[in-house]
């Protein structure tokens, strides 16, 4: 009896013909262009990016066909007339916009033959990402790991640091890459075939069937030797709960089961290390004075600053935690170092890969992060020995070859060694030189960075971010008070959300109207007919309820996105803006005086001798409510173009900021970088600088000439 079961720890358990493991992003390029250029019928990608810019084969491909990705694939498909060509890429937070290829909908769909189809796949709760790597063919073959299409994975095992080839589309050089993707063939590929073509219809509403080729055709790779022939393999997922879909926690099931019936060793290589669900399963094990080895192979260093001071605390976190446990010597972690010395050279370790003694081989796409096991789209392949020698014998020697490139040695000197030493940290630590090799890593976080640092709730969540618990979380409700006075380092921050603190404490319906709610129903707005009509008409029954503006805009950015959220935010508030004006107007200065109270009223008085440049400045400090600051324009008898144009001027810079500031937080802490820090710097250096600007100009000014009147 296996430890594999339908269901429970997979998806379904296909027949297999042939197997390789390519390791490193020459050997799979290479394979991935051979087999798309023999497609006939159908391709399937499913990606987390994908850059068309990008040659598979940099060194040149010599297959007749040009060699950027886009231009292959619009090439490919244009030549047969029966091929048809779906690529499926996460619909990424623009967060990421400066890391990946601008357009790309323009650059793969738009310009390219109507039998090459690209979408972006939004499809799925608010924080996560569709990080599922897959690529079929023919239905025939398919391809799944770590890799994406993208820039800067290509490398070669020798990891060279001067290596001319390594270069990005716009030839600068990127540092070493390491990852591994198999190629398996018959019903798996078959499966993952279906699992591509559910994906596109949830995605895109389309149904795709499937197509066969004549069964002489086959796209296996020419230059790709099987490592092992004839066999079964599991397909295991990872799908958060979203709509009408349950979730699916198949990897994360798996991980339990394989450390609870590890024996001797398992061997993790993997980009991340800090899912507390894993090591909540991990540390019973290392309290057993004969239980198994854990060795983490992962990178020195995580990619980027933030993505440093975020997942790099949680690992460091998880590390300590695991080394106060381990009493009888059986953890490990390393990372593999390209060059020893002062300036170490490091390997950016990428792969997701699960090795249980020498039975069981978990591949695929899911990192050791809360997110791969419980929020983000993931897909691994898994192979079982189940006392098959050929089967355990082509596992232990994928192990091999991992540690022999870590340690520059070869496959058959690390089986000596294992024969030979008591365990496999003993034959990774007699392995060990000067030069390249297999660094021991014992991360540590300082205590000042260690608090600053959250707890996993967003950083790697280990549920479904909820919207309105993640407002809740950056917006405590003691804090949300007016800016008055100076800005403090504190309130700048705190200033991107600030109109929200203020306008929602004010409101009496914030204990039913919330985020959450309020997204579910823009979400239903998004597919109704007429959508934008819908949006608008939303924004004019809104601002008659009172529910805060900057609520309804943080709404829209988080569900359209920035440009399409923005416009509609901007609609809906000019529309709005407008109604409040005509009912101040139809009101009167008195009633109007009474609603809001005497500061209101000096505020009026602002308001009719200052013109459109007053509204303007109301509009940009947080003064009053939205809805309130319409009723007092109309009493105050401003003209209704000088009010528009200053509504405009005033909420153009915050609306713009908002919308893109929330589409970006909730994708934020997924996967973060340098760069994708520097874009929310950005945004929140923007605000503070309004922030200042407006209080510096206007608002001791408007301060001082409400107290005298």
């Amino acid at each position: 009896m296996g430890l594999l079961t339908p269901g429970r720890n997979c998806w379904r358990i296909e027949h297999a013909s042939r197997v390789s493991f390519l390791i490193d992003g020459a050997a799979y390029f290479r394979a991935v262009r051979a087999a798309l250029a023999s497609a006939q019928r159908s391709i399937f990608i499913l990606s987390w990016d994908i850059d068309s810019r990008m040659h598979l084969v940099p060194e040149g491909a010599n297959d007749g066909f040009p060699e950027s990705l886009g231009d292959f694939l619009h090439a490919l498909v244009s030549s047969r007339k029966d091929l048809h060509a779906y690529i499926l890429n996460w619909d990424f937070a623009m967060l990421y916009a400066l890391e990946r290829e601008w357009l790309p909908v323009y650059k793969l769909d738009w310009r390219t033959h109507r039998r090459l189809s690209f979408r972006m796949d939004g499809h799925h709760p608010i924080g996560a990402s569709h990080h599922q790597k897959v690529v079929v063919i023919d239905d025939k073959i398919a391809f799944l790991g770590g890799f994406d299409l993208t820039r800067c994975r290509w490398d070669t095992p020798a990891h060279s640091a001067t290596e001319p080839l390594r270069c990005d589309a716009d030839d600068k050089p990127y540092s070493p890459f390491h990852d591994v993707q198999a190629i398996v063939d018959g019903n798996v590929a078959r499966a993952l075939g279906e699992l591509a073509r559910e994906r596109w219809m949830r995605a895109t509403g389309s149904r795709i069937d499937a197509t066969f080729t004549d069964s002489s055709h086959d796209p296996w790779p020419k230059n790709v030797t099987p490592d092992i022939t004839d066999l079964d393999i599991a397909i295991a997922r990872t799908e958060p709960k979203f709509e009408n879909q349950p979730a699916v926690g198949e990897i994360q099931q798996l991980h339990f089961d394989a450390i609870n019936h590890a024996k001797r060793h398992i061997y993790f290589e993997n980009q991340y290390f800090t899912s507390g669900i894993i090591a909540d399963a991990l540390l019973p094990r290392l309290n057993e004075v004969d239980g198994p080895e854990f060795i983490v192979a992962c990178p020195r260093t995580e990619s980027g600053w933030l993505e440093e001071v975020t997942m790099g605390v949680l690992r460091a976190r998880l590390h300590r935690r695991l080394k106060e446990m381990d009493v009888h010597g059986h953890y490990r972690m390393y990372c593999p170092i390209l060059s020893s010395g002062v300036e170490q050279n490091t390997l950016n370790v990428h792969s997701k890969v699960t090795i249980v003694d020498d039975e069981l081989l978990s591949l695929g796409s899911a990192n050791l992060s809360n997110r791969s096991m419980v929020l983000d789209t993931e897909c691994n392949m898994i192979i079982e020995a189940r006392n098959d020698t050929r089967i355990s014998c082509a596992i232990a020697h994928l192990r091999n070859r991992l540690l022999a490139e870590h340690l520059a040695t070869t496959p058959e000197i690390v089986a000596q060694k294992m024969k030979h030493e008591p365990s496999l940290i003993a034959a990774i630590e007699s392995l060990k030189k000067p030069g390249r090799s297999l660094d021991t890593l014992d991360p540590i976080v300082t205590p000042e960075l260690d608090a600053l640092v959250p707890v996993t709730a967003f950083v790697d969540p280990e549920q479904p971010i909820d919207p309105e618990e993640l407002l809740a979380q950056l917006v405590p409700r003691e804090a949300s008070r007016p800016v008055t006075g100076q800005v403090s380092g504190f309130a700048i921050l705190a200033f991107v959300l600030a109109i929200l603190a203020i306008t929602w404490q004010w409101t009496p319906l914030h204990e039913w109207l919330n985020i959450k709610s309020l997204v579910g129903f823009a979400r239903e707005l998004e597919n109704a007919p007429l959508a934008p009509i819908a949006i608008v008409c939303a924004y004019l029954i809104a601002s008659l309820l009172m529910v805060p503006v900057t609520v309804l805009i943080a709404v829209t950015g988080i569900v359209f996105g920035p440009l399409v959220g923005g416009l509609y935010a901007m609609s809906g508030t000019l529309l709005s803006a407008a109604l409040g004006y005509g009912l101040g107007r139809w009101l009167g200065h008195d009633a109007v005086r009474r609603l809001a109270g005497t500061r209101i009223n000096r505020i009026s008085k602002r308001i009719a001798k200052g013109g459109f440049l007053a509204v303007a400045v109301i509009r940009l400090l947080p003064v009053a409510p939205f809805t309130i600051i319409n009723l007092v324009a109309g009493a105050s008898h401003i003209k209704l173009r000088d009010f528009l144009i200053g509504t405009f001027i005033g909420l153009s810079p915050g609306i713009v900021i908002t919308v893109t500031f929330f589409h970006n937080l909730v994708e934020t802490m997924r996967n973060p970088t340098l760069i994708a820090f520097g874009v929310l710097a950005t945004l929140v250096g923007v605000l503070v600088a309004i922030a200042i600007v407006a209080w510096r100009y206007f608002g001791g000014k408007e301060e001082q000439a409400t107290n005298t009147q």
